[in-house]
């Protein structure tokens, strides 16, 4: 692995590592990092703008890193004052990035997310096509698996409805082309499997005891032991068919195994593909 690709590696592991730490959003990166791809490919961007697109939807969060525990994981809806903190999110990550040989690749993605056309985002209050384009595709992909995801508070609403909601904020919340390039994508074909996925073909497991959204690795087999972040509740991962099933074994896991970490797996075929196209 050259030293670029092993930058690029190292930096789409931390992004991984922070989402971990919010047991509600496994595989948030990946399903939004795909929605934006999508949308990229649906809008004809180039090979390289369409996997710039792909690794700002990976990285967007990133500040996050900076968000106490307690305002990220609180399980009721979050106060004026601590969503406020949530604000701070992509400035901090555009200052994680600042120093970064790879940081072209996502400053934009990671400060601009949250921009809406109309003015009212956050953290510069840009507006229209002043908004980079990678932001604007994000933002829309990062919305979409937020209505789409199961939180502590809310179960995740269906797809059509995200989709009606992305619609009626076009212009408004949502830049109008690229939301439309995304509201053309065929949603059996093109979404579906990616909503309330954690990769490609791998669907989130439920928690048998908290209900809360559990990862499953690639690498993970049927009798393989399966830790929940929400509730730190073991269970054995069992084959029913061509599904897996948690099976609760009555044990807690400990800090080794409820540590956050990232997917080495997931993000070396990422590197992989991408590397080539972005270095």
């Amino acid at each position: 692995m050259s030293e670029k690709s092993s930058l690029l590696n190292t930096l789409l592991g931390l992004s991984m590592i922070v989402e971990a730490r919010d047991p509600y959003t496994g595989g948030h990166l990946w399903r939004v990092s795909q929605f934006s791809k999508l949308i990229a490919l649906q809008a004809g961007l180039s090979r390289r703008n369409v996997a710039l697109c792909e690794i700002g939807g990976f990285l967007h969060d990133l500040g996050k890193v900076g968000v106490p525990d307690a305002i990220l994981n609180k399980p009721d809806r979050l106060t004026e004052a601590e969503f406020s903190v949530i604000r701070t999110h992509p400035s901090v990550g555009g200052r994680l990035l600042a120093n970064h040989p790879l940081a072209n690749l996502a400053m934009e993605a990671v400060v601009g997310h949250h921009e809406r056309p109309d003015g009212k985002g956050y953290p510069h209050g840009i507006a229209g096509n002043v908004i980079p384009e990678v932001a604007r595709i994000v933002s829309i992909a990062d919305a979409f698996d937020a209505m789409t995801s199961t939180r502590p508070y809310r179960k995740g609403m269906p797809i059509e409805k995200a989709l009606v909601i992305i619609g009626n904020e076009l212009d408004i919340q949502f830049d109008k082309t690229l939301g439309r390039h995304f509201l053309e994508l065929n949603m059996a074909a093109d979404i579906a499997h990616i909503v309330g996925h954690s990769e490609a073909g791998i669907p989130l497991q439920s928690c048998p005891s908290c209900h809360a959204p559990v990862v499953r690795k690639r690498s993970q087999h049927e009798g393989d032991y399966v830790y929940c972040r929400a509730c730190g509740g073991e269970s054995h991962l069992n084959k029913i068919g061509d599904t897996f099933r948690l099976d609760m074994t009555g044990q807690m896991g400990d800090a080794s195994v409820l540590a956050p970490d990232s997917d080495l797996d997931l993000i070396g075929r990422m590197v992989e593909e991408m590397a080539p196209i972005v270095l």
